[in-house]
């Protein structure tokens, strides 16, 4: 089209400039004119056709957007799974050493007791202990020395009335102060 106005309007100034002229300026008035109405229909249908096309475009970017999220939440969460067992392990191994700590304090802290009501002559449960079982010991003897020296008595008692020659009645048990 433009090679068409040049070609038209070097005719014209070579004409002079006559009647031709105006007819000349009328042609390349119009083909302005349609020249431009060409380009604002090519402006149209580019609209028109991104316009339809942009919702396609829309659509697989919210669909790779859906799809890029799912693989972050997959990722985070494995992450989070393995950020969850190294703090498990860190804590169990504090717990286990805090543990072991508490132990040796504890052990300490039982000797410097024990050693301290040593040299108050306080006496150790196991001391108490076997004082308990001393007495129990002593007090199962004395029973059956009680019960033998009864028997015994009764004897030498029968033997002597024996031979005396009189019977002798069994005696009340005496009963025992405590």
């Amino acid at each position: 089209m433009v090679k068409k106005t040049q070609n038209t309007a070097s005719g014209s100034a070579g004409s002079g400039g006559g009647p031709a002229s105006h007819l000349l300026d009328g042609e390349f008035a119009n083909a302005v004119k349609e020249s431009a109405q060409q380009i604002w229909q090519a402006g149209l249908g580019a609209f028109a056709k991104a316009q339809g096309e942009g919702s396609k475009v829309y659509e697989s970017l919210v669909k790779e957007g859906l799809t890029i999220q799912r693989k972050t939440q997959a990722v985070a969460e494995e992450k989070l799974v393995e950020m969850t067992d190294r703090m498990t392990r860190l804590s169990d191994g504090v717990q286990s050493r805090a543990g072991q700590q508490w132990d040796k304090l504890e052990s300490i802290f039982e000797a410097r007791v024990a050693k301290a009501m040593h040299k108050l002559g306080v006496p150790l449960s196991s001391d108490v202990d076997a004082l308990s079982a001393r007495i129990d010991s002593l007090s199962a003897q004395l029973a059956r020395l009680s019960k033998a020296s009864a028997t015994g008595k009764a004897a030498v008692r029968k033997t002597a009335a024996v031979k005396r020659g009189t019977t002798i009645k069994p005696s009340a048990p005496r009963k025992r102060a405590i």
